[in-house]
């Protein structure tokens, strides 16, 4: 890997924190003057990485199954023709058929997405947006409702607590609740803490991590692959550069937080796994 050739393209296009940690060992870690490993920073839509894996906990604890229709808890999807085809899993995969938007200001409350009409037949195409992780969201309150806990109290106590991370602060929706597509404010100590109890649990969270027919790049909540990168990386991704890359077959969990608009998470991957030319590595041995 070249950390100095992928430092200086973050550096050059905004970053604000950039932790590389292997097996457990920061190899390497950068931060912008007022930043360090403790400074909360939002994810964005990096907070969507969070919800495939509490849904398959929530599997797990027979709350829900993943191909179960959203029809089964919410009676009145059940008239409309294509909404009652819609599963957990379209949900999460952003294949159940909702257009683009909901994310940033305008993520709706519960009842808000769940009266949103599908643009397209469940199953057919990607279309990236908040609208169903808010849908997800409503399903696993209702799921919930029993236990009198929400869904982010789930994800804290399910997910959060066992992988030893704190969110810093989450948003408020004007009803009260919490979004789920976005809206976390975590560390980057906290960041890469998540990222490494996904390595060392990636068999329980395993379908996490495989894509639809329709977009075989991107899991639930989580994209697989970029040009110039080991076949099995993973990585959650946010607006302006936040990313939790993570490659399993080399035990490397990477944070990078950012303001730059510029940023793109092909450019800095291809850097940091380049591999050195023959001279390179004359110079280097």
């Amino acid at each position: 890997m070249s950390h100095e050739a992928a430092l200086e393209y973050a550096r050059n296009h905004g970053s604000q924190a950039l932790i590389v940690a292997r097996a457990g060992e920061i190899l390497s870690q950068s931060f912008a003057p007022g930043f360090d490993a403790d400074t909360p920073h939002a994810l964005y839509s990096g907070t969507k990485s969070f919800w495939g894996v509490a849904a398959i906990a929530a599997r797990d604890d027979g709350l829900l199954q993943l191909d179960e229709p959203v029809a089964e808890t919410i009676d009145a999807w059940r008239a409309d023709a294509w909404k009652r085809r819609v599963t957990v899993r379209m949900l999460l995969s952003l294949t159940a058929g909702f257009g683009f938007g909901g994310l940033g200001a305008s993520v709706p409350t519960y009842d808000r997405a769940l009266a949103t009409t599908l643009k397209d037949e469940p199953g057919t195409r990607f279309t990236y947006g908040g609208i169903p992780l808010q849908v997800f969201g409503a399903v696993l309150a209702r799921k919930l409702s029993a236990r009198s806990v929400t869904p982010h109290r789930y994800l804290q106590q399910r997910i959060l607590d066992p992988a030893g991370v704190a969110v810093a602060k989450w948003r408020t929706l004007g009803d009260g609740t919490q979004p789920l597509p976005t809206g976390a404010f975590l560390s980057a100590r906290n960041w890469l803490a998540y990222g490494q109890f996904v390595l060392r649990t990636r068999a329980t969270f395993a379908e996490s991590f495989r894509g639809s027919a329709v977009n075989p790049r991107y899991g639930l909540g989580w994209w697989l692959g970029a040009n110039g990168a080991p076949n099995d990386l993973l990585y959650a991704s946010g607006s302006g550069g936040q990313a939790l890359y993570l490659v399993p077959s080399m035990d490397l969990a990477i944070v990078h937080f950012s303001q730059g608009r510029a940023y793109r998470h092909d450019a800095f991957l291809k850097r940091l796994f380049a591999v050195p030319n023959s001279s390179q590595r004359s110079r280097s041995g």
